[in-house]
Parts: C-alpha cells; sequence; structure tokens
C-alpha cells in the first residue's frame, strides 16, 4: 500500500463530517485473487473479517460490485447482513439479509427474452470446438469466457463475441477474458453513482482491478479515493498491486474508524 493512499485513508477515517462513507469494492480480482474456475474464488481470509469490522462500523455502508451474477457472487461472497451486492454489472442488486438476499427482481420485455435466448445459442456456436471457451447465462446477459484458452481459440471468440453484441445486445463489455452481451443497458458507474444518492454518501471509497471498473472511477469525483488493483491504464487517483494490498488497506481504514 503506498504511503499516498495510507494518508487518504486516515484523513478519511478522521473527518466525521465525510459520512456516511460508501465502501464499494470489485470482487474477483480485489478481494479475491484471480482464478482459472471461477467458482474456487474465495475472499482472503482476512478480508472477511475487515468488511466484517467496516461493515458493523456506525456511519459505513458496505457494496460488492461485480460482473458476477447475484447468485453467484451472494454464493461466494461471505459478506455480512446489510451489505449491499450489485451483479451483472449493475443490472441487478440485493441487500443481504440475516434470512438471505432482499433483492430487486430483473424483468425483461418479451423482446429482451427473445434477445437473451438468441444470443445464448448463438454464443454457444462461438464456443463450439473451441478448447477453454465456454458461455455463462446470466439473467440479463450472455458472457464468452476466454480465460482457460490458447490465443489461436480465444482471439477468434473475442472477435466473434464483440460482433454478436453489436447485433443483438444492448451493451457489450470486454473484460479481463470475457466478453459480457446485455440485453438492457447496465454499467457499474451507473449503479455506483445511484446508491450513493440513494445513502447520501459524500465520500465513496472504490477498488476495482477490470477494464469495466473504470467506468465506476469515471463516475465518480475528484475527493473520492478510487484504487486500481494490479497493472494497466487507469483513470484512479491510488494503485496497489493486488487484493493482499486491498485487505491490508481495508485492516487499516478499519482500524482508524
Amino acid at each position: 500500500m503506498t504511503e499516498q493512499l495510507t494518508d487518504a485513508l486516515a484523513q478519511l477515517a478522521a473527518d466525521a463530517d465525510r459520512r456516511p462513507l460508501l465502501v464499494a469494492l470489485d470482487f474477483d480480482g480485489t478481494l479475491a485473487p484471480l482464478q482459472d474456475d471461477p467458482s474456487a474464488s474465495r475472499i482472503l481470509p482476512a478480508g472477511v473479517d475487515a468488511l466484517a469490522r467496516l461493515a458493523g462500523t456506525d456511519g459505513v455502508a458496505l457494496a460488492l460490485v461485480s460482473g458476477r451474477a447475484m447468485h453467484d457472487l451472494h454464493d461466494l461472497a461471505q459478506v455480512p447482513p446489510g451489505t449491499f451486492l450489485i451483479g451483472s454489472h449493475g443490472a441487478e442488486r440485493a441487500r443481504v439479509t440475516t434470512f438471505g438476499l432482499d433483492r430487486d427482481v430483473v424483468q425483461l420485455t418479451d423482446e429482451q427474452a427473445d434477445r437473451l435466448a438468441s444470443l445464448g445459442a448463438e454464443a454457444a456456436r462461438i464456443a463450439s470446438g473451441r478448447d477453454g471457451v465456454w458461455v455463462e447465462t446470466k439473467p440479463t446477459a450472455v458472457v464468452v469466457h476466454t480465460r482457460l484458452a490458447q490465443a489461436g481459440d480465444a482471439e477468434p471468440a473475442v472477435r466473434e463475441a464483440i460482433a454478436l453484441g453489436a447485433r443483438l445486445g444492448s451493451g457489450v463489455l470486454h473484460g479481463k477474458d470475457v466478453v459480457e452481451i446485455s440485453v438492457l443497458r447496465a454499467s457499474k458507474g451507473e449503479a455506483l453513482t445511484a446508491l450513493r444518492d440513494e445513502l447520501g454518501a459524500p465520500v465513496v471509497l472504490y477498488a476495482g482491478d477490470d477494464v469495466t471498473d473504470e467506468h465506476a472511477f469515471e463516475a465518480l469525483r475528484e475527493d473520492d479515493v478510487t484504487v486500481k488493483v494490479g497493472p494497466g491504464a487507469t483513470v484512479a487517483r491510488y494503485r496497489v498491486a493486488g487484493p493482499d494490498e486491498v485487505v491490508a488497506a481495508l485492516t487499516a481504514l478499519a482500524d482508524r474508524l
């Protein structure tokens, strides 16, 4: 964790006028190390404790903002009750309760449902015969994954998925080894702004590692704390190397609060 980020967190914790504070975090690559098998992703153990401490602090709201489908994010998240979960890049939202999820139900029109079915069928054709390319279907989108594929299979699959999205999708997100084609327009930035406004949060701390997290960074303000995790171009104000440093920063913030 850089000295500049340490100072920013100290100032944030010391200023009681900057409450409620919204702490919003990507999941994969930010709290959980990236895995070839997405079902194996888990928040670092020290991160589970840090999130619980933050969620239990007066004047702090906690949110996970992920490209994962809501049911998947909830199954893996290990977050305390009261946490907001934003899934499918903003198309789904819920709040964790002691009894499960209090969620907003996504309603597709007949036309959107038909397009989603067509996307699924054509995405399956793109993946067919290409080792390591596979398709995930979400409530509002279809995702072509290429993390396990060699370049000879991954590159044409990505090109064809982007072309498919231009033809049938309402929105296309090209992230790390994924192309997501949605029948709804949604972004992490729009979802994060809506949650901030709802909570009346004057300051947001947001950390993320993917290309799609740039939408969140861009939607935030100059006095927010934006943290890019890992390498790559970014508009975030701060950078850390990986999930270990994210957890260290969250722990430091919890200590100061």
